[in-house]
């Protein structure tokens, strides 16, 4: 038997996974376990569950691979600040005393952090290091179900790639083009994040979920901002950005093109001058995504396209693509961020350096990304009775009766059931669920149960086999990173006065039978259910079908904003207790709120920090 840690750290989305035999057995992210949101620093206690998990030392491992190389990253950093003298003295003054102090001899910061595992690992001998656009590249194609494919990623950058296109053929990955520092799709998004006021690496997907409420009318001087191809490639003019040596993301000529200053999101509102601008980011982002992909399809012509890094995370720009038709098949890491650096520099490493033969899986080898930790029945109901819960137990039919019919009636329930996922998304693990029919289920759960902005929105969950009688879409969405339109059949036409509507005025028109799961936009954000990926959420939406006739539910990640998803029981008990879920549901218990202590209530409303 032989086995590969992974591990990503030090810049955001700190994670560890573990390989047997080339077997993905345990991966996830360290923001579970401290509570800390995009958690950085070195994932100790991710570490520890994927070895326990897996039922090893740490001595035990055969090698330890690290997603990205120091070295490289270090001289990208000093040719910028050297290329762009005297600008940027106050950040380079600030990022060299830990460059030089940890992050040059990283294989000796990870030596020593591994030791405190085990007093049996004495050796570095067996810490690699992985490129870190190899490291996407490979966490996509590897666990796909394809033998062959191209594999696009961007991201931000890594040492020195922010967008590359790789070649996989059954065991082989090569990289093939690239588009380098400081030219930066990855980047370009996070500027216009910055500018409207959320946080950079973490509200990006919020710019994209304003972006319905907008017209993309500053389009024209975004591409004022890059010069973008004919094949998708692209330069960024660097005179309206800061982000290479400065300590923000845009500069002044940016504020004056666009004619404002960067929201300050602690004491000015989302208007719709920042819903038009996040329309025209991501207008454009789509462009260059689509444009990529064409290009690459001309180029290469292969049928299958995979997709990783912090943009495939982008699920509209996603669905454009598979609108398109460019490719027959795609496939995208659900850890497609930093986290799944770690899984993919372990694939990288078993596949291409001990050139190990893959066996391709005819539906992927994430299991669902139900990778995480797990409770036994027993464990559950010890960590609530130490938190002071009152619960009921029931046997799996009466339990999945009884939470279906709670849903029917308009109960906001969170969901702990099986392994967690790994990634950003809440897939039936550990999720918020509710009825897709209820007019006022996207506001209340905003407002009361997550804590957040009201425009946001919720995706559905729907068995896989009831699809397209649903939505505008028949290829399979297991990791919910596709977006599509609701199928016209369950449209509601809009009035000449809604029709006429602005901005967030558009969140109170009804435009579906799902109304909780309908954007703006009459798009949604697909999750398909299957029995094989998750026996007992299936069985949960089956059973609410035969109830209501409707085979989809809302699933939102089981969370408050500014948290990381819930881990424990305890974590869940917590949430459950500190907002206005109705009940929780976790393992074979069920909480009714009413009949908790109330004096156990907690006040989560201003626990986490914005993202």
């Amino acid at each position: 038997m032989s086995s590969i840690l992974g591990i990503s750290a030090f810049y955001h989305d700190s994670a560890a996974c573990i390989l047997k035999d080339g077997k993905i057995i345990a991966a996830a992210q360290e923001e579970r376990f401290t509570r800390k949101k995009h958690d950085p620093s070195y994932p100790k206690n991710a570490i520890n569950f994927v070895l326990n998990y897996a039922n090893l030392k740490l001595s035990e491992v055969d090698k330890i691979v690290f997603f990205e190389k120091p070295f490289l990253k270090f001289e990208r950093l000093l040719e910028t600040y050297v290329g762009f003298a005297p600008r940027g003295f106050v950040s380079f003054a600030k990022a060299m005393p830990i460059w030089i102090k940890e992050k040059l001899f990283q294989k000796n910061l990870l030596f020593n952090k591994l030791k405190e595992h085990d007093h049996e690992y004495k050796s570095d001998i067996n810490i690699f290091f992985s490129d870190h656009h190899l490291s996407h590249a490979s966490s996509a194609f590897f666990p796909s179900p394809f033998h062959e494919a191209v594999v696009l990623t961007a991201d931000g950058v890594g040492e020195w790639a922010t967008t590359t296109v790789a070649l996989g053929k059954g065991n082989n990955l090569e990289i093939k083009k690239e588009i380098h520092f400081p030219h930066s799709l990855g980047l370009l998004y996070s500027a216009f994040t910055y500018y409207i006021g959320f946080k950079v690496n973490s509200g990006e997907y919020k710019l994209m979920g304003l972006a319905p409420y907008g017209n993309p009318i500053y389009e024209d001087k975004v591409r004022n901002l890059l010069d973008i191809k004919e094949d998708g490639t692209f330069r960024l003019d660097q005179k309206y950005f800061n982000y290479a040596t400065g300590l923000t993301m845009t500069n002044k000529k940016f504020n004056d093109l666009f004619g404002q200053k960067p929201r300050d999101p602690k004491n000015d509102m989302i208007s719709q001058f920042h819903m038009d601008i996040a329309a025209s980011i991501q207008k454009v982002t789509e462009e260059i995504m689509i444009k990529l992909s064409k290009s690459i399809r001309e180029e290469f012509g292969v049928r299958n396209l995979c997709l990783a890094g912090g943009v495939a995370l982008n699920c509209v720009a996603n669905g454009r693509i598979l609108k398109e038709k460019i490719f027959d098949n795609i496939w995208i890491q659900p850890a497609a961020g930093d986290a799944g650096g770690s899984l993919g520099a372990a694939l990288a490493l078993w596949y291409e350096d001990q050139d190990n033969e893959r066996i391709v899986n005819s539906n992927d080898d994430m299991q669902g990304s139900y990778l995480g930790n797990e409770f036994s029945q027993k464990e559950i109901e010890l960590q609530l009775l130490s938190a002071g819960a009152k619960f009921k137990t029931m046997d799996y039919e009466d339990l999945i009766n009884e939470t279906s019919e709670l849903l029917s009636n308009e109960k906001a329930i969170g969901w702990f059931q099986g392994r967690m996922e790994f990634g950003p998304r809440a897939l039936g693990g550990r999720s918020i669920l509710a009825d897709p029919r209820s007019s006022k289920m996207q506001k209340n759960l905003n407002l009361k149960v997550k804590y957040r902005e009201s425009f946001r929105p919720f995706a559905p969950s729907v068995l896989k086999e009831d699809l397209s009688n649903w939505f505008d879409m028949s290829v399979d969405s297991p990791y919910m990173l596709f977006v599509s339109e609701i199928n016209p059949q369950k449209k509601i036409k809009m009035t000449d006065d809604e029709k006429k509507l602005f901005g967030i005025e558009k969140l109170n028109v009804k435009r579906s039978e799902i109304p909780a799961v309908t954007h703006v936009d009459y798009t949604a954000r697909i999750q398909t259910v299957t029995k094989k990926t998750n026996k007992r959420y299936y069985d949960l939406i089956s059973k609410f079908k035969e109830k209501t006739n409707c085979p989809v539910l809302v699933n939102t990640s089981f969370n408050v904003r500014g948290e990381p998803i819930v881990n424990t029981p305890t974590d869940a008990y917590n949430c459950f207790m500190g907002t206005e879920l109705d009940y929780l549901v976790i393992g074979n218990c069920i909480l009714d709120k009413s009949e908790q202590n109330p004096d156990l209530k907690k006040d989560y409303t201003k626990e986490f920090e914005l993202d």
